[in-house]
């Protein structure tokens, strides 16, 4: 009689299994050593042993931000910077080397040491993974590794819910409201956009605010002609003082679900584009005072509440290489630094836009736009000096837009080249992402060569379209947002959890455009074991609240009737994922906080139950040594 592992899944369809997934993870693996991104260190380990070579903890890799600065030290000094060296960094085939000198680039001999993702293997890697996804035995065998996953929680639930209670009720000082952890990450904004980062009260306050201090200051040129703010007003029939919330119409409703334009259309105040360029843009004819102050005054209500970080989003086109220049002279003008903020870069994918309208010739000119720049900056940083200084306090960067638009191209090894891509066309979601990871991976090396901070990649991912937009990001992203989609493959499901993939999930927002709220899959990938947190992507379109975080895990925990251990774990979550530097997340998390398990967990910080820790470590660890034991029956 044929032996079988477990129900339906024969010792065959084990051993083919086991296989599939142990490369899949050693792909990821390798991928996210060359970015310096993170891999768990428990899978890596398994890794080792399937392998039979020892594991070194020191080939782990983290990525490397700026720490806050002491008290009375500049952040916008720009004597710390590292000399500039006569390095030349040049495009080619959609990615940039960095050459010796010019010589050695017009030979095209890049720095040996700086080694980037190779294009055929990538490709082979990812179609190995495409395959992967669709083979009958894995698809099988991960459904039902992931049921059993949910039904072991349910029991671990069960048998310890009152125990994890009680471990939490002797942690002294610490509770639901006065955790110095549970403060910080209650409130910790994972993600959005900085055009939105206001509530739409606190943008309707300022907005009148400003009319009756500076009605009559110029803020506008018109074909030559000086607009004050109550000419601006007048043309727009409209007058502060009768604006209200609903008039403002920022917020997304039921009219936005599955209407991505509707929603984009949300962000002009009053559906007009003048006030949005006004309050809401960096580039204006007040240098972007008004956006400046108000993201100052969010900053002053985090920094008030002591414990509370934001991380927004400012966005690079790539429609001209001055985007850099202006933004970073925006952020030094008006000083806009607080150690609350970890700035991200997102980059929207509309090369099509661009391209319609002769912006740029191709699409290699998109990424050189958006790329280049910040090579020149880490080679000569004091010629660079604002830019250098943005850098240092940037942590990552974003692919955002609507997902469901289908480009209808495939990205194989017939893909033209960037610099061949000159038609109107949007390339695919999946060359949009290997082009950003190896230009990521080209920069994190050099600066880390350097001594300087690296940035993670972090994209929007997995929110609608196809499933292969979250194989790729599996392929190159440190951690993603959203990750909807992992419902519809139980194996990428299944290898997010080996890989420990830490996914920001905004199910307010999914509820406006493309998830009902009661569907969404937080409450089940969590009791899976996924690493999820909890985020708000945009509080003026979503929130209602001076705390849009604290709104998304108030309904989470009355819809999913979450625990205190359940939402300290969210919150943990969402630290570890985040663009902290090390020295941060030392404070808030205890300093063993990179050791998995719960040798890694300081109770006394994060409120959560060693019992939790020690189910999830020894939930990975068996999981992950079926697959090495599936490999020894070879």
């Amino acid at each position: 009689m044929e032996m079988q592992v477990s129900s339906m899944v024969t010792m065959d369809d084990f051993e083919v299994s086991c296989k599939g997934i142990y490369r899949a993870l050693s792909i990821r693996e390798k991928y996210m050593r060359q970015a310096f991104q993170r891999f768990p260190l428990t899978t890596s380990q398994y890794l080792r042993d399937i392998e039979g070579e020892p594991f070194k903890p020191e080939d782990s890799v983290q990525p490397v931000f700026t720490s806050p600065p002491k008290k009375g030290e500049d952040p916008f000094n720009t004597k710390c910077l590292p000399e500039n060296v006569k390095w030349v960094a040049r495009m080619k085939n959609g990615v940039i080397y960095v050459y010796k000198d010019a010589t050695a680039a017009d030979q095209h001999k890049p720095m040996e040491e700086l080694a980037i993702p190779d294009y055929e293997t990538f490709i082979d890697d990812m179609n190995f993974l495409i395959a992967l996804i669709a083979q009958g035995p894995t698809k099988t065998y991960t459904h039902r590794r992931l049921k059993f996953l949910m039904s072991k929680f349910n029991v671990h639930e069960m048998l310890n819910e009152m125990e994890e209670m009680k471990e939490l009720k002797m942690n002294p000082h610490r509770d639901f409201y006065n955790s110095r952890f549970w403060s910080f990450v209650c409130n910790y904004l994972i993600h959005f956009l900085l055009s939105a980062c206001m509530n739409q009260k606190h943008l309707l306050r300022f907005i009148k605010k400003s009319y009756q201090v500076d009605a009559d200051r110029v803020v506008q040129k018109v074909k030559g002609k000086d607009v004050t703010m109550k000419e601006l007003f007048a043309n727009l029939n409209l007058h502060p003082y009768d604006l209200t919330v609903d008039s403002l119409d920022v917020h997304a409703g039921r009219q936005t679900f599955q209407r991505f334009d509707k929603f984009n259309a949300k962000y002009n105040p009053v559906g007009a584009s003048e006030l949005r360029d006004l309050y809401m843009k960096t580039e204006n004819h007040i240098d972007g005072e008004y956006f400046a102050r108000i993201i100052k005054e969010v900053a002053s209500d985090l920094e008030d509440a002591r414990y509370q970080y934001a991380e927004p989003r400012l966005s690079i086109y790539g429609c001209n290489p001055n985007e850099w220049t202006k933004l970073s002279g925006w952020f030094n003008m008006h000083r806009v630094f607080s150690p609350q903020l970890k700035w991200m870069i997102q980059v929207p994918r509309i090369y099509d836009i661009f391209r319609g309208r002769n912006f740029v010739p191709h699409f290699g000119k998109m990424l050189e736009n958006i790329f280049l720049p910040v090579f020149q900056a880490t080679i000569e940083p004091h010629a660079h000096p604002e830019l250098s200084i943005f850098l240092k306090h940037v942590t990552g960067f974003d692919s955002v837009d609507d997902e469901s638009k289908h480009s209808g191209h495939m990205f194989s090894t017939k893909s033209p080249k960037p610099e061949e891509w000159d038609i109107v066309k949007n390339p695919s979601y999946t060359y949009y992402i290997y082009y950003m990871y190896a230009n990521i991976t080209m920069i994190n090396q050099l600066r880390k060569q350097r001594g300087m901070n690296t940035f993670q990649f972090r994209p929007h991912c997995g929110e609608a379209g196809a499933v292969t937009h979250l194989l790729a990001a599996f392929m190159t992203a440190d951690n993603i947002s959203h990750g909807l989609n992992l419902k519809k493959s139980p194996v990428l499901q299944y290898l997010y959890f080996l890989a420990q993939i830490p996914i920001a999930m905004s199910p307010l927002s999914n509820n406006s455009l493309f998830l009902e709220y009661a569907k969404n899959p937080l409450l089940e990938f969590l009791k899976k074991g996924l690493i999820v947190s909890l985020s708000t992507d945009d509080p003026m379109q979503f929130h209602y609240t001076k705390e849009p975080l604290m709104e998304e895990y108030a309904i989470a925990a009355q819809v999913f009737k979450l625990s205190t251990c359940d939402m300290c774990e969210i919150s943990r979550n969402s630290v570890l994922q985040s663009g902290l530097s090390n020295e941060e997340k030392i404070h808030f998390l205890g300093a063993d906080y990179l050791k998995e398990g719960p040798e890694g967990n300081d109770i006394r910080k994060t409120n959560v139950a060693q019992i939790r820790m020690a189910y999830r470590y020894e939930t990975l660890c068996y999981e992950l040594n079926l697959i090495k034991e599936g490999l020894k029956t070879e």
